[in-house]
């Protein structure tokens, strides 16, 4: 196994599988063909076509759009369709946060294909044996990858919140860092990719941080969704990144990055120039 093997993994789809969910001539998504055909169940909004899906006669305002595609998912996830509703709102958007055509419930983005925004934050602590990472593990009941190791810090990014209002709040719900700490994390940039999921096709942005930490300083979860930490060596994360499926997926991406940046991963590694590519991969 090589670190390259993750980044593939987190960027395995096949553009023939989907296709373009539209709206006013904009792409909003991407649907799987059994996504379509549960569209036509509505068919005064979506028009099913070959090659595409059309929303016809969506309102005009963020609201009214986002009560017809509540009303769809709800639904869809009635009957199993969707395996669940979130209940944390996530923005349906061709580009940016900023510029939502709507809002979707965050558990219902993959079916649709729709671009999904997180912020994950490596913490680590520079000691006399070298730089030393906290690992989380994730909690037995989370409904994706219970009991892998994860970053010190991740979630999604919910619309409402500013970057640094919600950073502050996973940094306190998921390991107990103050505010006045986690303001010193350093934004260190994003991670884009693309995957085929259980749920749809995850076309994803992750706003990547650093957070050097007291040597002395011990996370604490508050929300349930972590089962332990542990500090390990740097060179342990990055055999269990490289050689083990240890780690949720997606955050194996922001371990690579962080051992990129502070020279671990070096331009001698056979893969180099394919993992700074893969971790910055287009997304359709």
């Amino acid at each position: 196994m090589s670190f390259i093997d993750k980044i593939r993994a987190c960027n395995a789809w096949t553009p023939g599988d989907f296709v373009p969910l539209m709206l006013k001539g904009t792409r909003i998504g991407w649907l799987r063909q059994e996504a379509c055909e549960q569209l036509r169940r509505w068919p005064e909004s979506f028009a099913v076509e070959s090659g595409r899906v059309t929303w016809v006669q969506a309102p005009a305002e963020c609201a009214a759009r986002t009560a017809v595609l509540d009303d769809v998912f709800a639904r869809l996830a009635e009957e199993g369709v969707v395996s669940h509703l979130h209940g944390e709102r996530y923005p349906l958007t061709a580009s940016t946060r900023e510029r939502a055509c709507c809002l979707i419930d965050r558990a219902c983005a993959p079916f649709l294909g729709a671009r999904a925004f997180g912020q994950h934050l490596n913490g680590y602590v520079r000691t006399a044996r070298g730089i030393e990472m906290w690992i989380g593990r994730r909690a037995a009941d989370r409904r994706h990858y219970p009991l892998h190791l994860d970053n010190l810090v991740a979630g999604g990014l919910p619309h409402g919140l500013s970057l640094v209002d919600n950073l502050r709040k996973e940094c306190a719900e998921e390991a107990g860092i103050p505010s006045a700490l986690a303001d010193q994390a350093v934004v260190v940039g994003a991670i884009t990719y693309c995957r085929d999921s259980a749920g749809g096709l995850k076309p994803d942005v992750m706003y990547c941080y650093d957070l050097e930490l007291p040597e002395d300083f011990v996370p604490v979860c508050t929300d349930g969704e972590v089962e332990s930490f542990q500090r390990l060596p740097i060179a342990e994360v990055a055999a269990l990144v490289r050689d083990t499926e240890a780690f949720k997926l997606n955050c194996n991406l922001t371990i690579i990055d962080f051992l990129v940046r502070h020279g671990f991963i070096t331009p001698e590694e056979p893969d180099y120039l394919e993992i700074l590519a893969g971790l910055r991969s287009p997304l359709p």
